[in-house]
């Protein structure tokens, strides 16, 4: 059990029971939470705490919260544990990353259906042959609302990584070698682009048996030049958020039609 306070919150994210629903987006960003939010019907601020910012609201008439997560592996599991606790049972990460193939352009959405586990957190939870995958149901949603978009978007692999700089700055590491060895097994593979929360929150949200799935923003370059203004003008952050918002709503309408809600 997520540890909690004597007044009935959680020791990080500063929630108690009966403040959110079912029902979490993810952003990793404090100061995108009230942007998603302003999507909600009746959205309201409920907690602030360290990088955990929170609001709620409703969509078509069922609870839904919004947590940013901070930056990176280690407090996305713990926002996760501590929402679980507090009744969440399905999450979608809305996040941006970099684009790891040349085909795909900035501005894309990504539609992740697992990630690379090249961070340390989720080794606390299962060995790495243990896959970090998506949950279909969410995956499906979120297909949907992207293929309803306007938007170009893509359906595959994250990399999930611990170090920005050493992706972006790659050659001043001293592992330099390894880490460009790594980045060209990747894009060999076919991930789509890279991130840093996304393979932790699949793996906690299979060892606490809950359902989890990631929309992205793709931005950048695959060997990492600087975008042009053309990109940088197609790289709005509510591409993002307008499609998780749409899959979240398909999501819950699944669920009510299967008698889940």
């Amino acid at each position: 059990m997520a540890l909690t306070e004597a007044d009935g919150r959680k020791h990080h994210v500063g929630l108690k029971k009966g403040e959110v629903g079912r029902y979490a987006l993810l952003p990793g960003d404090p100061d995108r939470v009230a942007v998603i939010a302003s999507r909600f019907d009746n959205p309201k601020f409920v907690a602030q705490k360290r990088e955990y910012t929170t609001w709620t609201g409703e969509l078509d008439g069922v609870p839904v919260a919004c947590t940013s997560t901070g930056i990176g592996c280690p407090s996305t599991a713990i926002a996760v544990e501590e929402l679980v606790d507090l009744g969440v049972d399905t999450f979608i990460r809305v996040g941006t990353s970099g684009s790891m193939q040349h085909h795909i352009k900035p501005g894309s959405i990504g539609v992740i259906t697992g990630a690379i586990r090249d961070e340390g957190t989720s080794r606390h939870y299962l060995p790495l042959e243990f896959p970090a995958v998506a949950d279909l149901e969410v995956t499906l949603a979120l297909r949907e609302a992207a293929v309803a978009s306007s938007f170009p978007w893509y359906l595959g692999v994250a990399q999930s990584k611990d170090s920005f700089y050493g992706q972006h700055n790659p050659e001043r590491m001293p592992i330099a070698d390894d880490l460009a060895r790594r980045w060209k097994a990747w894009m060999a593979g076919g991930a789509i682009c890279s991130e840093m929360e996304a393979a932790t929150l699949f793996i906690v949200a299979s060892t606490l048996r809950v359902r989890a799935g990631g929309a992205m923003l793709i931005l950048g370059n695959p060997e990492q030049r600087p975008m042009t203004d053309e990109e940088m003008a197609n790289c709005s952050i509510d591409r993002v958020i307008d499609t998780s918002i749409d899959g979240l709503r398909r999501l819950i309408a699944a669920d009510r039609a299967a008698g889940r809600i």
